[in-house]
C-alpha cells in the first residue's frame, strides 16, 4: 500500500524513456571520470591511434574526447543515440566480447544526463553532427573534419542537478579524471593520449602526455609506465610473463623494497581492461605478504589475458569486476609468476634505498653556494695502493680512536678478487653491526643483523616446505559454531589447511571439530583463529592467516638465531655472509620489506663531497 496515501491502492506506471534513461544514466555515469572513461574506450574500440581529452571544472562543465578513428556514418548517428544499439556485438553471443563497450548506454546515458554533441567523419565521407539535450535528439547537420570522431559533453548532469550536489570539488573529479586516462594508457602503449584542462578557455594546460610507444609488447610497455608511473618504476620493476590453462600473465612487478604506503599503486586488467577485482588484489597480496609488512603495499601493473569465454565482464554497470571461470588457476598463476620473479631477483634490493641514503647525508643547503673549489682527478688504483702504504703505519696509530674495526686485507687474502661479485669484499666492520664492503663500482653497507635473519628465516622455510608442517593432535578435538554457510566455507579450504598444520572436520550442522593445530603455535586459541580465516576468506577469498602465524614463527626463530648486533665479525665471516646473500632469493629485505644493504656507486660519493 501507498505510505504516503495510506487509503489508496498503488498504481503500476510505465515510466517515460526520459525517466529510464537517466535512472540508467545513473548506473553508467557516475561522476565526470565515469564518462570520460566510456568516451575513450568507444575512441580505442574504433581503432583510435592518437586520443585528445579536453576538461573544464573538473569535467562539470565541458568534457571533450576527438581521436582518429574509423568514425561514425552521418546515417547511423541517430541510431548511435539509441539505448542498446551498439556495433560491437549482435547479440548472439554474450561470452564472446572483444571490445571494450557492449551494452550500447554510454551516448544514450551521456545524452540523458548532460548536453551532447558528436561530430564525426569516415573515410570517403563526409562530416556530419548531431546533438542531444536532456534526452531530446537534434537532427543530423553537416560539419567540417578531417576524420575520426569528436564526442562534446557540457554541463554534466544538469538533467538531474541532484546529482552535481554529490560531486567532489574541481580540483577531485580532475584527479579521478586522470587517473582513469592514465589507467586506460598504460593498458594501450601503442596508442597516444594527451590530457588538457582548459577551464577558463584558450588551450589550457597540458595534464597528461603519453606519447606512442614502439617496438614489441614488453618494450612497448616498459616505456609507457615509465612515463605513467615514472622512471623510478621502471628501474626497480621485474619483468612477469606466465601462462597456465589457457591464462597469460604478464606485465611488471616491484621489487619489495620499492614498496608504498597504501594501495594506490596497484593495476590490473583483464583482457585489456582496468579492474579493481577483490581476486586479483588478494593474489597479489598474497604473493608479497612474505616480504612485506602489513603497512606497506607492493607497487605492480599486471594484464591478465584469455579467452572471452573464461571471463564475464557483465557483471557490474561500470565494467569494474569480473568473474573468472576458473578462479583458482587465476590466482595460483599470479602468486607462481610473481614468486618466481621475486626469487630470480636474489639478492638485488631497489635503487631508491640508496637515494634515500644520500638524501639523509645531504647537508642542508647554503643560502648563496660557495664557488666549486677546484678538486684534482681520482687516482689510479696503483697510486690508491703506493700512497695507502705510505699512510699505513699513520693509520695503524690511530686505529684504536674509529668506531670501525678495519680488518687487515693482506696481497694474499683469498677474497682479494671479491670487488668483482655483486657484493663486493669486506673491508671493515662499523659499530660491530655494520659491513662496509668495496664493489668494483663503489661500496656496499650491510646490516649483519637483518642480512643473516633474512638468511636463516629462508633456510627456515626450505626445511618445512620439504619436511611438512609438524601437527599436535588436541587431546579432546575444539569444537566451533557456525552458521552453516561458513562452516561449508571452511571445509572447501580444509585440504589447504590440513597442508598447513591444522585439521578440521565437520561435527553437524554448522560445527566444526578442530582435531590438530600446527605444532610451532604452540597453545592456540582454534576458536578465534576459525573466525580470523572465515573474516578472511570472505573478504579476499582465500586465507593467508595460519601461514602467516607459522611463518611468523619462523621469523622470530631467525631473528633469535642470527648474527646478533654488537658481535665481532671475522673477515672470512663477514665475506661468507655476503656470498650467501648472494646466493639466496629475497635477501636484498629482511622479513619485514626493509633493505638488508645500501650501495653507493662511486659517483654518488663523489657528489656529497662536491666532486662533480
Amino acid at each position: 500500500m501507498n505510505t504516503h496515501a495510506p487509503n489508496m491502492r498503488p498504481v503500476i506506471r510505465q515510466l517515460d524513456d526520459a525517466a529510464v534513461n537517466r535512472i540508467a544514466a545513473g548506473e553508467v555515469v557516475e561522476r565526470p571520470a565515469s564518462a570520460v572513461k566510456e568516451l575513450v574506450e568507444n575512441a580505442l574500440d574504433a581503432g583510435a591511434r592518437r586520443i585528445d581529452v579536453a576538461i573544464a571544472d573538473g569535467g562539470k562543465t565541458l568534457i571533450r574526447v576527438a581521436d582518429d578513428g574509423c568514425g561514425i556514418a552521418g546515417a547511423d548517428l541517430p541510431l548511435a543515440l539509441s539505448r542498446h544499439a551498439t556495433s560491437k556485438i549482435d547479440g548472439s553471443d554474450l561470452l564472446n566480447i572483444h571490445s571494450f563497450g557492449f551494452r550500447g548506454e554510454a551516448l544514450p546515458s551521456l545524452g540523458a544526463v548532460g548536453r551532447l554533441s558528436i561530430t564525426s567523419r569516415v573515410a570517403g565521407g563526409e562530416g556530419a553532427q548531431i546533438t542531444v539535450s536532456g534526452g531530446q535528439v537534434g537532427t543530423v547537420k553537416p560539419a567540417a573534419l578531417n576524420g575520426g570522431t569528436v564526442v562534446e559533453l557540457r554541463d554534466l548532469f544538469h538533467a538531474t542537478p541532484a546529482r552535481l550536489k554529490f560531486l567532489r570539488t574541481d580540483r577531485a573529479e580532475a584527479q579521478a579524471i586522470s587517473d582513469v586516462v592514465k589507467r586506460l594508457a598504460m593498458a594501450e602503449p601503442f596508442v597516444g593520449f594527451t590530457l588538457r584542462d582548459v577551464s577558463g578557455g584558450g588551450e589550457g594546460r597540458v595534464v597528461f602526455r603519453a606519447d606512442a610507444q614502439s617496438g614489441d609488447l614488453f618494450d612497448a610497455l616498459h616505456g609507457r609506465l615509465a612515463g605513467v608511473l615514472g622512471g623510478e618504476f621502471a628501474e626497480n620493476a621485474l619483468r612477469i610473463e606466465a601462462e597456465r590453462d589457457g591464462h597469460h600473465l604478464s606485465g611488471f612487478a616491484a621489487l619489495p623494497t620499492y614498496s608504498r604506503g597504501a594501495a594506490v599503486a596497484q593495476f590490473l586488467f583483464v583482457n585489456g581492461r582496468p579492474v579493481r577485482d577483490k581476486l586479483l588484489v588478494g593474489a597479489l597480496r598474497a604473493a608479497y605478504f612474505d616480504f612485506l609488512s602489513r603497512d606497506r603495499h607492493p607497487v605492480a601493473a599486471l594484464f591478465v589475458d584469455c579467452a572471452p569465454t573464461l571471463v564475464d565482464v557483465n557483471v557490474h554497470p561500470a565494467k569494474s569486476e569480473v568473474r573468472f571461470r576458473d578462479p583458482g588457476a587465476v590466482r595460483g598463476l599470479i602468486v607462481g609468476a610473481l614468486r618466481a620473479a621475486l626469487a630470480e631477483a636474489g639478492h638485488r634490493a631497489s635503487t631508491t634505498v640508496a637515494g634515500a641514503t644520500l638524501g639523509a647525508m645531504r647537508p642542508e643547503p647554503a643560502a648563496e653556494a660557495p664557488p666549486r673549489v677546484y678538486q684534482m682527478d681520482r687516482p689510479g688504483a696503483q697510486a690508491r695502493a703506493t700512497a695507502y702504504q705510505g699512510q699505513a703505519p699513520g693509520f695503524a696509530e690511530m686505529r684504536g680512536d674509529y668506531s670501525a674495526r678495519v680488518e687487515p686485507v693482506p696481497d694474499t687474502a683469498p677474497h682479494a678478487g671479491d670487488e668483482r661479485l655483486p657484493l663486493g669484499a669486506a673491508r671493515a666492520q662499523v659499530h660491530e653491526n655494520y659491513i662496509v664492503a668495496q664493489t668494483e663500482t663503489g661500496i656496499v653497507i650491510v646490516d649483519q643483523h637483518a642480512a643473516h635473519e633474512r638468511l636463516v628465516y629462508e633456510k627456515l622455510k626450505r626445511q618445512m616446505a620439504e619436511n611438512g608442517v609438524a601437527a599436535q593432535a588436541l587431546l579432546i578435538p575444539e569444537i566451533v559454531e557456525l552458521s552453516e554457510g561458513d562452516c561449508a566455507r571452511l571445509m572447501d579450504h580444509a585440504g589447504d589447511l590440513a597442508q598447513l598444520g591444522l585439521t578440521l572436520e565437520p561435527f553437524g550442522g554448522g560445527a566444526v571439530a578442530v582435531r590438530e593445530t600446527p605444532a610451532l603455535l604452540g597453545e592456540v586459541n582454534a576458536s578465534a583463529m576459525i573466525r580470523d580465516i572465515l573474516d578472511e576468506l570472505a573478504d579476499q577469498g582465500d586465507s593467508l592467516t595460519v601461514q602467516a602465524r607459522l611463518e611468523a614463527i619462523l621469523s622470530r626463530v631467525a631473528c633469535h638465531g642470527s648474527i646478533r648486533s654488537g658481535r665481532r665479525m671475522r673477515a672470512e665471516e663477514m665475506n661468507a655472509l655476503l656470498r650467501e646473500m648472494e646466493a639466496t632469493p629475497h635477501s636484498g629485505q629482511c622479513n619485514h620489506g626493509r633493505p638488508t644493504y645500501v650501495e653507493l656507486k662511486l659517483s654518488d660519493i663523489e657528489r656529497l663531497f662536491g666532486r662533480t
